[in-house]
């Protein structure tokens, strides 16, 4: 194996023995002791593997794009593995089939849980679930930048106006990203406990809207948000994982503020106020605006959670924000606003240079001075197809494994945006306990899929069939 991935694997291999060893320390400090010996499976092979990849010799070959989309996606398949052991290891008798499946959901931050009572397990193994996701999440930041020429060129100017990445540069990125995730989470648990919540239900909620993820510390929200104040201060919280991870740094820090760092945000401002204005006008949610704030929150960050006493009918409307997601640089998923304007905006420009054929017509956003090309385009459009095919075909396969047909339209959006299933979409009844084997296998293809940036598929692909 090559340094690079090595050192990538075996760092978060580290990042998960931290996380089991904390757990064994909180289940012997409140005396949780039914799962305590399930965490040593994973705290004892993710400390021999971490270990064992960092001191591995190591080559200096020069990696390729291909190769390290191979090592992003093994991660998704193999640190999940490690996460399962409390799992399939605790008195609950999980089988190793659900046991995946749930440290996926988790990993990828989706939400998608097989657990129907979640009060019936312990507390230590629902702080298992939620840092799952807060690992997943950082997993996530970690290979936008790894495979940043894939995401977005522009993205570069976040970080940098060094124009490529040498190994310094990225080393440099990842401590600010590391920073400013684990800072970002500490903000969103205090703002969570000053408004009411119990300490170890801020802590979860944390760990869960950091990571747009979407498991929860009870059964129903509406035992927790007992007044307006905890409502609108979770869904503040959630709009941090929907904006740039850099927005509350490149605000603090940065001397001269130029405009262009914030072009993203000022645009997904924009698009927040335009959809509350549009739902408060032409929908029921007018007498009710701390539930429409929340509903929103919720579905433009990809979180997806929703209070269970929650009833709408414009789960399509939600969905459409599910599917347009956040920031390029966030832990949300979807299509990314900037991304789909962008393509909005080139296609108008298409209409207008063949009604006035003698006009030039440059893309070019408002507060950017980033000049899009037709090469950017053409990866903007390709991963809208390919989205567009991958949910038509998951819609197929949830139908023909006797999934109800709204259900299956739904459930495929919700499994490539990684947004849980919940009252929001109409789906708050939908178990997956009881789902089938081949049924559960792709789910857990497609939340990987939807984690990783659609087009690096189409890259392997090329690699695999056009080796030329």
């Amino acid at each position: 194996m090559s340094k690079f991935s090595c050192t990538f694997i075996g760092i978060f291999s580290l990042v998960i023995s931290l996380f089991a060893f904390i757990n064994i320390i909180y289940s012997n400090y409140f005396n949780h002791f039914l799962n305590i010996q399930s965490y040593y499976f994973a705290l004892i092979p993710s400390l021999l593997i971490g270990v064992a990849f960092l001191t591995k010799k190591k080559d200096n070959k020069k990696i390729t794009i291909y190769e390290k989309i191979i090592i992003i996606a093994l991660g998704y398949l193999l640190l999940p593995l490690l996460i399962s052991a409390p799992y399939y290891f605790s008195i609950y008798d999980i089988s190793l089939i659900n046991s995946y499946f749930e440290s996926i959901s988790g990993f990828t931050s989706t939400g998608f849980s097989i657990f129907d009572n979640i009060m019936q397990i312990d507390q230590s193994l629902i702080l298992w679930r939620s840092t799952s996701q807060w690992i997943g999440g950082l997993y996530f930041l970690f290979s936008i930048v790894i495979l940043i020429e894939i995401f977005d060129i522009n993205l570069k100017k976040t970080f940098t106006d060094l124009f490529f990445f040498n190994n310094s540069e990225i080393l440099k990125q990842l401590i600010k990203i590391l920073i400013l995730y684990f800072s970002l989470t500490i903000i969103i648990f205090l703002i969570l406990k000053f408004s009411g919540f119990r300490y170890l239900d801020a802590f979860n909620l944390a760990f869960t809207i950091i990571s747009s993820g979407g498991f929860l510390p009870t059964n129903n929200l509406d035992s927790i948000l007992t007044n307006k104040l905890k409502e609108i201060a979770l869904s503040l919280s959630m709009l941090l994982s929907f904006f740039s991870l850099f927005l509350v740094y490149n605000f603090i820090f940065l001397k001269n503020k130029k405009i262009n760092f914030f072009q993203e945000d000022i645009y997904l401002f924009s698009y927040l106020l335009t959809v509350i204005a549009f739902f408060t006008l032409f929908t029921d949610f007018n007498k009710n605006f701390t539930d429409l704030l929340f509903s929103i929150t919720s579905s433009i960050s990809n979180i997806g959670i929703s209070k269970t006493s929650f009833n709408s009918n414009n789960s399509f409307l939600f969905l459409i924000l599910v599917i347009i997601g956040g920031s390029l640089f966030s832990s949300s998923s979807g299509l990314r606003f900037l991304k789909l304007y962008t393509l909005f905006k080139f296609s108008i420009n298409e209409l207008i240079s063949h009604a006035k054929p003698k006009e030039v017509n440059i893309i070019k956003l408002r507060f950017s001075d980033y000049f899009y090309d037709t090469k950017e385009i053409n990866k903007i459009f390709i991963t809208l197809i390919f989205f567009i095919l991958s949910f038509l075909f998951l819609g197929c396969v949830f139908t023909f494994m006797g999934i109800d047909f709204v259900y299956s339209f739904k459930l495929s959006i919700l499994t490539l945006m990684n947004t849980t299933t919940s009252n929001i979409y109409g789906m708050g009844d939908f178990t997956f306990f009881d789902l089938s084997l081949i049924t559960k296998y792709f789910l857990i293809i497609f939340m990987i899929l939807g984690r990783i940036e659609l087009l690096t598929l189409l890259i392997v692909l090329k690699k695999i069939f056009f080796k030329n």
